[in-house]
């Protein structure tokens, strides 16, 4: 394999409502590049949430007496917990600064995935604003590659990439959290090693792994590298609609020790 990952430049601030294809297409034109058959689009998450307008007012929000208590434990603006509260199964740890949840979708995150930095709406401070994750990232990653079979006629694959925490490591790392074209969850098991020796446990979380590439090229700060082209993968779109998406990549709760 040789893969190639390229950031799409003058990606402008998104707004709800942009059509993120056009804003990729005019960032590819402005260095001579197009899409190719078989390219991975990865977009971070915040451009999708904001694209769909995912977002919130705090001083629309009332939070409950759960909240404001679970506040007063984690040290957190209760209109902010019943957010993350609103979008969340169940709490999983937390402590003074940390609320790590379980979100709606199944992944654990802390604060359900929810953003406050960078954020900027016309008429409401800055500081009132979270932004939430999509309400389906799977269906959002479809919608914009039929998007692309639909203006080019090709298929790619797509990711949409959130950055995360890890209970056993330090710093964050780029995770899919929503797949659509391809396998996220590639299964070796019943294969044979290099030595002929069964294949027992491996399974390779290939959406997370190009995410977490991804990531290095879109950074975490001030670079505003939010779309990524992975060149080379060739993705494999699976039959099994049970396989389809990212939910082959989340561990279920039966097999989870940690929890």
């Amino acid at each position: 394999m040789n893969l190639t990952l390229f950031g799409v430049p003058n990606i402008p601030m998104v707004e709800p409502g942009d059509n993120l294809l056009d804003l990729i297409d005019a960032g590819l034109s402005s260095i001579n590049e197009s899409l190719q058959v078989d390219d991975v689009i990865l977009l971070a998450q915040k451009i999708v949430s904001k694209a769909e307008d995912r977002y919130v007012d705090l001083n629309t929000v009332s939070p409950s007496a759960d909240a404001r208590s679970l506040a007063l434990e984690v040290d957190k603006d209760p209109r902010k917990v019943q957010v993350i509260l609103n979008e969340s199964n169940e709490v999983v740890r937390k402590r003074p600064g940390v609320l790590i949840v379980e979100q709606n979708l199944g992944f654990v995150q802390a604060n359900a995935g929810i953003d406050q930095s960078n954020i900027n709406v016309e008429g409401v401070d800055g500081d009132d604003l979270l932004l939430l994750l999509p309400i389906d990232p799977d269906a959002s990653a479809a919608r914009l590659r039929r998007a692309v079979s639909a203006k080019y006629g090709i298929d790619v694959g797509v990711i949409i990439n959130d950055s995360v925490g890890r209970a056993w490591r330090m710093g964050t790392v780029g995770l899919a959290i929503g797949v659509s074209g391809f396998t996220a969850l590639e299964d070796y098991i019943g294969g044979t090693d290099l030595y002929g020796r069964e294949l027992l446990v491996t399974q390779v979380a290939a959406a997370d792994e190009l995410a977490a590439a991804a990531s290095l090229i879109m950074g975490q700060t001030t670079e505003k590298t939010p779309v990524v082209i992975a060149r080379g993968y060739c993705p494999v779109e699976p039959e099994d609609a049970e396989l389809q998406g990212v939910q082959p990549l989340l561990r279920p709760k039966q097999l989870d020790m940690f929890r």
